[in-house]
């Protein structure tokens, strides 16, 4: 599987506050959405164990970032 580009939080917080469209999915396992306070807003959260049951959730047509730890 190719790899996409890489963005930093930095860039990824300031293309969100200049309102482009696209979809933030947090594949972070559950022990670290529990432990941690950063939260993308709207971000769909699943593991990468049950990925292909939110295919149906990932809208097509934009542009989709992914972020784990």
């Amino acid at each position: 599987m190719a790899e996409g580009p890489k963005i930093t939080p930095d860039e990824l917080k300031q293309r969100m506050q200049a309102g482009e469209d696209f979809t933030v999915i947090d594949v972070r396992n559950p022990t670290a959405w529990t432990e941690s306070d950063v939260k993308a807003r709207d971000a769909i959260r699943m593991t990468l164990d049950n990925f292909e049951q939110y295919l149906p959730r990932i809208p097509k047509g934009k542009p989709i970032v992914t972020y784990c730890t």
